[in-house]
């Protein structure tokens, strides 16, 4: 393989050089849409990093095939980057569909292309927008604000139900050592159990705002070994936890025992929505590490990022509650708390994280996305 001045070129390419080469692959690499410089024939000179990082693919191994095989129908963007090239038309726009057949799910991804004229004849600049990225990123900064709003919502709530509480249990005790009826007796003792019961509750929905953050050095992989064998051991049958790991991924401070909370109270609703599957024995959870490039987290701007997914083979999040699965105390399931993914979510904020879902029958997938240095 050659390297041109900074930018990649496929083995077996001619030697076509592109003028300004090192600052071009700077600035497009900081791009968050897509950018390739592609030839009629379908030759691929560049490919900026968040071209890679949509394919889930190295920059080595895109430029190593045809440019429009990434897309499902390329005999019109062909046509366009080839009328473009020969200056019948100095820009063309269009929408198509790019494969990614090595990102889960592997569905193609409806993008918006713009094709340009450069400055060297038969050399085309194509970019590529992402036609939900907007819709995306609205949607971040919802789930943002909302991480706000229930955490304040909580601690309030908490802390005036807390007080009164209190007050009831101590009146509920006195009761008891008064009175001399048995019946009576009992009642008292019932106020005082579900009293206790819900200062349990108050104490977990104040737990992440009392715990103390405890940042060190994290490894995600050791984080999601640990989370796999806890649930593997409180489910030894019926359910394949598969491993798909991006090995590369470097260690980042944070604090790891939130982040083990975190996803284990992901992959632990996850198995339990698969009660059905385990018994016919194909339940499945995936946990899969991904480095995302130029990722915007709560309006920042970050170089790189890791991407966990949980996915699983499940009958899926209700729709009546899709989306508002991250509310404190809304469960899909019977006897729930409605408070894992509640945590979950905060403990992610609190590492300028999100947290996305994506869920349809037989398929939930759950993506943390966290900055890395």
């Amino acid at each position: 393989m050659a390297e041109r001045r900074g930018i990649a070129v496929a083995a077996g390419t001619t030697s076509t050089t592109l003028p300004a080469a090192a600052h071009w692959s700077e600035a497009f690499d900081l791009l968050a849409t897509m950018v390739a410089v592609v030839q009629p024939d379908g030759r691929c000179l560049f490919a900026n990093a968040a071209f890679e990082n949509v394919l889930g693919l190295s920059r080595r191994n895109v430029l190593r095939r045809d440019w429009f095989e990434w897309f499902v129908d390329p005999s019109l963007l062909r046509d366009t980057v080839a009328a473009v090239a020969c200056n019948e038309f100095s820009t063309s726009r269009l929408d198509a569909q790019l494969k990614r057949p090595f990102v889960s799910p592997g569905e193609p991804l409806l993008v918006h292309v713009i094709v340009n004229q450069m400055e060297q004849s038969d050399v085309t600049l194509v970019e590529l927008i992402e036609i939900e990225q907007q819709t995306r990123q609205d949607r971040e900064e919802r789930a943002l604000d909302q991480v706000r709003a229930t955490k304040e919502l909580i601690r309030n709530l908490a802390h005036e139900i807390k007080n009164p509480l209190g007050g009831i249990r101590g009146a509920a005790q006195l009761l008891q050592m008064e009175v001399e009826s048995k019946g009576l007796s009992e009642y008292a003792q019932v106020i005082i159990h579900e009293a206790d019961r819900l200062q349990a509750l108050v104490d977990r929905l104040l737990a992440p705002h009392r715990r103390p953050h405890v940042v060190g050095d994290v490894n995600i992989h050791e984080v999601c070994e640990r989370v796999r064998a806890l649930i593997v051991a409180e489910f030894p049958r019926g359910l394949r936890i598969e491993r798909d790991y991006d090995t590369s991924i470097p260690d980042f401070r944070g604090d790891r025992e939130q982040l083990i909370q975190a996803v284990l109270n992901i992959a632990h609703n996850a198995a339990q929505a698969l009660g059905e599957r385990m018994v016919a024995g194909d339940a499945r959870i995936v946990l899969r590490t991904r480095i995302a490039r130029q990722v915007t987290l709560g309006k920042q701007r970050f170089r790189l990022a890791l991407e966990l997914h949980i996915e699983d083979n499940g009958p899926g999040v209700p729709e009546a509650i899709r989306d508002r699965i991250f509310y404190p105390l809304v469960s899909g399931r019977d006897g729930g708390s409605g408070l894992g993914l509640t945590l979950a979510q905060t403990f992610v904020a609190q590492h300028q994280g999100t947290i996305e879902c994506e869920s349809e029958p037989g398929r939930t997938l759950f993506k943390i996305t966290m900055p890395l240095p």
